[in-house]
């Protein structure tokens, strides 16, 4: 498929979803709508969509890429079995907290329970991991369209990443959330057909029925699913799943992003039916990106195809894309290419969301400086203008992201040369770690409180004793390797921290 055909699917698919946003949001552009979607989405709508936030372009690239590694293959799904318990635990434990507290950001509990300082720093680290991590995965796919389309064209890695921002920007800026709940849906759509019809795809050009494709898979070197032979490894079942289970609760439960969405839905049992909907969808889908990755490793070696290099090394997550591109017919290339699209611009475009709502209410306090109008002691007029002000904030928080996502791109092109996944979850175990611990504390030591001073530094020593271990880990403890399960580490650390510098509470908490 050729580099101007992509780009004019690319334009197009951006127009509808321009198009929508213009639709929504010219209803109501308000606070309300932008960080709590007026607390009136649709739970199946929520869950669907959340799929394609969760799942992103790492999953669509990265885990179909890594399937044809000997100490990999289908070891991630032992990961997504952790994830799901992950899931259980937020709809059981935490979404019936946050509701109860009426929560528009997450955050708001730490302060109730431990204090301003407290509350700032858990939503400074949520600042932090989320541009970091949105941008890491926003940068695979920007990747993919520089290799495929803007090479082409002569257009500088920094032009395609500032395009592809400025795309987001478009549709996310006035409608927020209320938007990306209607996007996402969409969004999730083009990715779960993209990942069924590449299948589809795939087994025609090898001549395979659904069941000589399923034997095929399974009787390939791609297959291995549990890994219990070595506990000091890390792809070793009891590590996955556990690190599954707490990367999912500091990534969803404890992240603005994904609560965000839950909390949108009218009461509690919306919420937790969003919730047991999108665990059955997640598990299935993934198990579709597995045998996708063993059907692409299938399919490169009766054909020859070598797995790219960039800048000598060879990139396992541009596979998919080599051979969507060059070597299947244009139908599958522009599902493939909607697929990988829809995956990585439904995570960004939340995630930019997330963070204008966090900012805007965890630092400019706008839920609690917003007017409306049953307020009396202003004019009507006086009340219009004062939410234009607030409103006219939020757009220049949003642009602030955005330019903020640009530099860490920019920044992560130049570093990294390794797997974008594996990127990704590292840069979770270090920065969701204290957010893991401050929540624990909370939830768990209801009897003391801490010095509010000292948490920053807490925050910031956790994570750091964290990297140290990890990186002495065979030394310090026979050859053992962490993988996700660092996450747990570095909260325990931070858990320890707290419980040094807490002191008797004066009053007990009723969260």
């Amino acid at each position: 498929m050729s580099s101007g055909t992509i780009l004019a699917i690319i334009i197009i698919y951006f127009g509808v979803l321009i198009f929508i946003s213009n639709l929504v949001s010219k209803k109501d552009s308000s606070n309300d709508a932008f960080f709590k979607a007026n607390k009136n989405s649709k739970w199946y709508l929520v869950a669907f969509g959340m799929i394609g936030t969760a799942l992103s372009g790492v999953t669509f690239i990265s885990v179909p890429g890594q399937v044809g590694d000997p100490n990999i293959q289908f070891k991630y799904f032992q990961f997504v079995l952790g994830n799901a318990l992950g899931f259980l635990l937020i709809a059981k434990v935490l979404l019936p907290l946050y509701y109860r507290m009426n929560l528009t950001s997450i955050y708001s509990y730490i302060e109730q329970r431990l204090g301003i300082i407290s509350y700032k720093t858990a939503a400074f680290i949520f600042l932090i991991s989320r541009t970091i991590g949105s941008a890491a995965r926003l940068y695979l796919v920007v990747l993919v369209l520089q290799r495929y389309v803007f090479d082409a064209f002569e257009v500088p890695f920094w032009v395609t990443v500032l395009i592809s921002l400025g795309l987001i920007f478009a549709y996310t800026y006035r409608g927020g959330l209320k938007t990306i709940i209607i996007t996402d849906s969409l969004q999730t759509f083009f990715l779960v057909s993209s990942v069924i019809f590449t299948i589809i795809f795939i087994c025609s050009s090898l001549n395979f029925s659904f069941g000589e494709a399923f034997e095929a898979v399974k009787e390939s070197n791609y297959s291995k699913v549990f890994f219990y032979e070595d506990w000091l490894k890390s792809n070793h079942f009891i590590k996955q799943i556990l690190g599954g289970m707490f990367v999912t609760i500091a990534m969803v439960g404890l992240d603005q992003d994904l609560m965000q969405k839950n909390l949108s839905c009218k009461n509690i049992g919306e919420a937790q039916k969003n919730m047991f909907t999108f665990i059955g969808i997640f598990v299935v889908i993934n198990i579709f990106f597995l045998s996708v990755g063993a059907l692409l490793y299938l399919y490169a070696e009766k054909n020859g195809i070598a797995i790219p290099m960039v800048n000598d090394v060879k990139r396992t997550d541009l596979l998919f894309p080599e051979i969507a591109f060059n070597h299947l017919t244009i139908v599958p290339a522009v599902i493939f290419l909607l697929g990988l699209t829809a995956a990585t611009f439904a995570t960004t475009d939340s995630a930019l969301t997330a963070l204008t709502t966090s900012f805007c209410v965890d630092f400019l306090r706008m839920d609690k400086s917003n007017i409306n109008d049953n307020d009396k002691i202003i004019n009507q007029e006086e009340i219009e203008t004062r939410n234009k002000k607030l409103v006219k904030t939020r757009h220049l928080v949003h642009i602030g992201f955005s330019l903020l996502m640009f530099f860490v791109i920019l920044l992560i092109n130049y570093f990294n040369d390794a797997s974008v996944v594996s990127l990704i979850f590292k840069i979770a175990a270090l920065t969701y770690g204290p957010l893991l611990g401050l929540y624990a504390f909370g939830l768990f030591v209801k009897t003391k409180t801490v010095n509010e001073y000292l948490v920053p530094l807490v925050c910031l020593l956790a994570p750091t004793l964290t990297f140290l271990i990890s990186v002495y880990s065979k030394e310090l403890f026979g050859n053992y390797e962490f993988a996700e399960e660092l996450i747990i580490v570095n909260g325990l650390i931070t858990f320890i921290g707290l419980l040094i510098i807490s002191k008797p509470a004066t009053i007990q908490t009723k969260f």
